[in-house]
């Protein structure tokens, strides 16, 4: 079962139709996803979870070049955090997490798959993550949660993590806790290919952009146009819920452009051959694995997971997932060597 989320052969989605489908479900419901095709669907319901020592590091010390390294160095100890995800039982224990379902090659449910199965580079990571926890790779609950909501899940314990595409920031950071970075990319645009935007330039003035709320896309974007960055001819007022709507919106012509992650925005030129990546990277971001701001033992034990997760098992998944549509050399995605300097 496992075996078959990472196996190297790459799966289409059967046209954008299919993915306007799945975009319009996503914005309609939160989906609570089952966990593997032969289990059956049990609603869990959250441990209650004692606070676990440490606070997360003081804003002062956060710097946008320095976020990714605003983490706690590994450990393999168990926490109260850790012991209240082990003490669920039955069909209730299990590692609840947020993620995506409609990110291609990311966390997205391939429709070619008895189920509509749930896949990804993020979705091989859960599973190592809940392999050393629980000791089954398949002992996750999924659970689908908009961009805007990532935080917000995670602050109302309606998730133990997110892994989800999720940049770490130093706003970011004065909400929940972040793992080691997992990731490396940047904001790209996206448009169609007979369009005249060039990149992320003056070519933007008088066009419409889309932006998923919440994103780090948005926050540059406002940032810029406040600081003559951005032309102040571009609108910047369309955000969506999620991220493949923009894409949706890109199609349907109601925006000129849209702005993220490269690496989002690469799996969704996949999708769509009409579009293209435009211009290269204006940022440098990074992917972390999201907490509780007091969940110093589960962000110490998963930092301990990326560890042998860097040296054993990204550039496998890389290579199933990401290959096709980031390129064969992976160093330029590669997560730095991490740094640990928050310290309690």
């Amino acid at each position: 079962m496992y075996a078959a989320r990472v196996r190297a052969s790459l799966r289409g989605w059967g046209g954008v139709g299919a993915m306007a489908v799945l975009c319009a479900l996503a914005l309609a419901f939160v989906l609570l996803l089952p966990c593997t095709q032969r289990s059956s669907p049990h609603p869990a319901q959250r441990s209650g979870q004692t606070a676990a020592d440490g606070v997360q590091a003081r804003a002062g010390s956060c710097t946008d070049s320095n976020a990714q390294n605003q983490t706690l160095a590994p450990s393999g100890a168990d926490g109260p955090t850790i012991d209240a995800i082990k003490s669920r039982t039955g069909a209730k224990r299990k590692l609840i997490v947020g993620v995506d379902q409609n990110s291609y090659h990311w966390g997205y449910r391939n429709p070619n798959t008895e189920g509509a199965e749930l896949e990804g580079f993020d979705i091989d990571l859960v599973h190592r993550i809940a392999q050393d926890i629980l000791g089954d790779p398949d002992a996750v609950q999924f659970k689908a949660i908009p961009t805007s909501q990532r935080i917000t899940a995670i602050q109302d314990g309606r998730v133990d993590m997110v892994v989800r595409t999720m940049t770490i920031t130093c706003e970011r950071l004065a909400q929940v806790a972040f793992s080691a970075p997992y990731f490396k990319t940047g904001q790209q645009v996206l448009a169609p290919k007979s369009s005249s935007v060039t990149g992320y330039n003056s070519s933007l003035a008088h066009k419409k952009l889309c932006t998923a709320a919440g994103s780090t896309a948005y926050t540059k974007l406002d940032g810029d146009r406040k600081t003559d960055g951005l032309p102040s001819s571009t609108d910047i007022s369309t955000t969506v819920p999620n991220q493949l709507d923009c894409l949706v919106r890109l199609q349907l012509g109601e925006v000129d452009a849209v702005v993220t992650d490269g690496a989002l925005a690469a799996s969704q030129a996949a999708q769509d051959p009409t579009v293209e990546l435009k211009g290269g990277a204006f940022t440098t971001e990074y992917y972390g694995v999201a907490m509780k701001k007091d969940a110093s033992d589960l962000v110490r034990r998963v930092n301990r997971v990326l560890v042998g997760y860097r040296a054993n098992g990204w550039q496998a998944s890389y290579d199933s997932w990401l290959s096709a549509t980031l390129g064969k050399d992976s160093n330029p995605s590669k997560p730095p060597a991490p740094q640990y300097l928050r310290t309690s």
